[in-house]
């Protein structure tokens, strides 16, 4: 049986069963198999004489003596029954809300428990009570949604194992064999079913390498199909963008001066620039972009900075205006306060091209918004914005060189897995005469001790400010 089929045609899968699989996005029987374990649980947990008081155990034995049930306040009740385990000890078993197990426990009838050890006292508070002989090994836990137990799914996973004849390998035999990993079918198996420690560990490796594989993959074909997309080749007047740079009221960094020049190379390329530009707090992002910017209007072209709230817009605009207003540059500001009148105003300037730099708020992917030639848009704080979010400000224009501006500290490697479709450029050099940042972190008890510190700032004439997570605001 192929694993692309329903899970409906597995024996014992009903229309209700799929449904509640299906909440959980398991359709298919591979997606079933591909739903592994989160973690195991090591139930060889020793025996009566080596477990400790206080452990987890779940341990095998023959009923010695008829159930007792009682019952106590709002119909809750108490299970308690005799274990012989090993053939040789006795204990004394308690469940709580189990009296339905009562006509099930026969004597001499072989039962596992699972629950709490009281060395004192002989007994387990059992959680869990499973008819027939411990299986040994790891038993897998799987992560599932109301209306699934433990032993539902397994039994689900084991049927998909059964009733599945065919395990397409994702992988070519020369890479598994090249670094010893397994075929698809003892990989799965391993992982969900493991003998052993060992056999989980492997299964686990060939798992990983696959998914990250294929991961990498999709990514560099993102890359390609971005990189074969069309784009639009500037042509930049670098005299006067170098003079527009020698005549900022600081010096640029090593660091700003060699991000400024892969920007600058992607915008005169016919290929559309998809990058990621990371810098520290206070490292100088925000003079990089908007070089970028003055390059762009400077070709004729329109440019937008789309950032997270509002007081971040209006801050952005007041610097861009002081600094581009020697050149007849001019910027606006869009976001969801402008309204009426003026929005009506705003929106038709932008698209008669009567505006160079919009920065603003979700305002700028909103449908009425129409650009007269955008070509580069920056996203201000990436990680604030959904992928679609950002995607419909690259989408408003079809040639648009992008730039994703963060401040949170991405190392190199995870970098190119997590933004491999991007090119990545990192300010790791922070301007002359900046004070190093310390960061504290400190728990819910401790805020008194956070006031008293912003108390004593503001005693010495400086300033503080509290971020708090409203991106728009709204009644709630």
């Amino acid at each position: 049986m192929p694993n692309s089929d329903a899970l409906t045609t597995l024996r014992g899968v009903g229309p209700e069963m799929a449904k509640k699989l299906e909440t959980m996005g398991l359709e298919r029987i591979e997606d079933v198999l591909e739903h592994v374990p989160f973690r195991y649980e090591n139930y060889n947990s020793g025996t009566v004489t080596t477990a400790v008081h206080g452990d987890l155990v779940k341990w095998s034995g023959t009923v010695q003596a008829e159930p007792l049930v009682r019952y106590y306040s709002k119909g809750k009740n108490r299970l308690q029954f005799r274990l012989l385990l090993e053939e040789r000890y006795v204990v004394h078993v308690t469940m709580f809300n189990r009296a339905f197990y009562k006509d099930k426990l026969a004597l001499g009838a072989t039962v596992t428990v699972k629950g709490k050890w009281d060395m004192n006292r002989m007994t387990i508070s059992a959680t869990d009570l499973e008819f027939g002989e411990l299986a040994d090994g790891l038993q897998p836990i799987y992560s599932l949604r109301a209306g699934l137990t433990q032993k539902n799914f397994s039994r689900i996973v084991k049927l998909a194992f059964d009733q599945t004849t065919t395990f397409e390998d994702r992988l070519p035999e020369s890479i598994r064999l090249r670094y010893r990993l397994e075929d698809r079918a003892s990989m799965l198996r391993g992982m969900h079913f493991p003998d052993s420690i060992d056999m989980y560990k492997q299964a686990r490796r060939s798992y990983v390498y696959e998914e990250c594989l294929l991961y990498q993959l999709k990514l560099q074909a993102f890359r390609k199909m971005e990189r074969s997309g069309k784009g639009r080749a500037l042509t930049l007047e670098k005299t006067q963008l170098n003079e527009f740079v020698r005549r900022l009221a600081f010096p640029l960094t090593g660091a700003q001066t060699r991000v400024i020049r892969e920007i600058v190379s992607d915008i005169e390329k016919p290929e559309r620039m998809n990058r990621l530009l990371q810098g520290d707090v206070g490292s100088g992002k925000t003079v990089v972009a908007a070089i970028a910017l003055y390059a762009t209007v400077n070709a004729g072209y329109q440019g937008a900075l789309m950032v997270p709230t509002e007081i971040l817009a209006e801050q952005h605009v007041a610097s861009l205006e002081q600094l581009f207003e020697p050149y007849g540059i001019r910027v606006a500001l869009l976001t969801s306060s402008v309204k009426g009148k003026a929005r009506a105003t705003l929106l038709e300037a932008i698209k008669a091209g009567d505006v160079d730099i919009i920065v603003g708020t979700h305002a700028l992917i909103q449908g009425p918004v129409e650009f007269s030639r955008l070509h580069l848009a920056i996203t201000d704080e990436q990680h604030r914005f959904g992928v679609e979010q950002r995607k419909m400000l690259r989408d408003k224009a079809d040639l648009a060189d992008v730039l994703y501006m963060t401040a949170t500290p991405i190392p190199r490697t995870l970098a190119i897995s997590a933004f491999g479709e991007m090119d990545v450029s990192t300010i790791d050099e922070m301007p002359a005469g900046r004070k190093p940042i310390e960061t504290y972190w400190a728990k819910t008890d401790q805020i008194d001790r956070v006031h008293t510190m912003v108390e004593r700032e503001l005693s010495l004439g400086r300033q503080a400010y509290v971020i708090a997570p409203l991106i728009e605001e709204s009644d709630t």
